[in-house]
């Protein structure tokens, strides 16, 4: 009988509705538990400016997913575990690259892999792709050419870049630089070749194209001029030293 009565109650409660927190508060709880995986450590991974498949066609929904939430997740926890407990831990990724060399590989890969794909986000946008304007498009002009001759070099360097890698677009002493580095290096690591304030980057790991294009890297990088966010190019541009 009390378990009757009880088995009741509860139907009643279930009915207005009274029950129905306990379930939100297990999804806010599930909710939190994946949230913490992007926030463990130091350093966090920064929420994408637009959703996951805001750049389709040019790239697709599972790449960004499975790019921004496993891989550039990998990077800040290997990054997080490999400077916890030490003076690394108090120094900025500006500091850190400054005295690359003299630190462990850990922290130069997954470092590097952390700050490129943080800029690489903002580097890109729905509706993009155009040519820049103003002073960024005066610049590249002066030291190129035209916008067409920066666009091959560009490309040329990313899509000749040997195995995993970046192709930059740097500023150095009043000059625009055209460049790419291996594996999560960047221009502003003491091992750089060319050294500069990166204002446009290209990942051309194979993880950020080979759902969609297998082997076609040359393809993935004619199609990403058309997210490039050159509003966040020119503002880096005046920004930079």
């Amino acid at each position: 009988m009390k378990r009757r009565n009880f088995l009741t109650t509860l139907a009643a409660l279930s009915a207005v509705k009274v029950i129905e927190p306990v379930s939100k508060r297990i999804e806010s709880f599930n909710y939190k538990l994946n949230e913490r995986s992007y926030t463990m450590g130091k350093f966090e991974l920064p929420p994408l400016p637009y959703s996951y498949d805001a750049l389709e066609p040019y790239i697709d929904k599972m790449t960004m997913e499975i790019h921004h939430t496993k891989h550039h997740q990998a990077y800040i926890n290997n990054l997080n575990k490999a400077i916890e407990g030490t003076d690394m831990e108090k120094m900025t990724m500006e500091e850190m690259f400054a005295s690359v060399s003299k630190l462990p590989v850990a922290v130069r890969n997954n470092g590097g892999g952390h700050w490129n794909h943080s800029l690489f986000w903002t580097l890109m946008k729905p509706n993009g792709g155009g040519k820049p304007s103003g002073a960024l498009a005066d610049a590249i002009s002066a030291q190129f050419g035209s916008f067409d001759d920066f666009k091959k070099k560009f490309s040329d360097a990313a899509a000749g870049r040997f195995g995993s890698g970046w192709a930059w677009l740097v500023k150095a002493d009043n000059k625009l630089i055209v460049t790419s580095t291996p594996n999560q290096d960047n221009p502003l690591m003491d091992v750089a070749e060319v050294k500069g304030s990166p204002i446009l980057g290209l990942d051309v790991w194979e993880h950020a194209y080979y759902l969609k294009y297998q082997n076609r890297r040359p393809e993935y990088i004619e199609n990403w001029w058309n997210v490039v966010n050159w509003d966040k190019v020119a503002e880096l541009f005046s920004k930079a030293k």
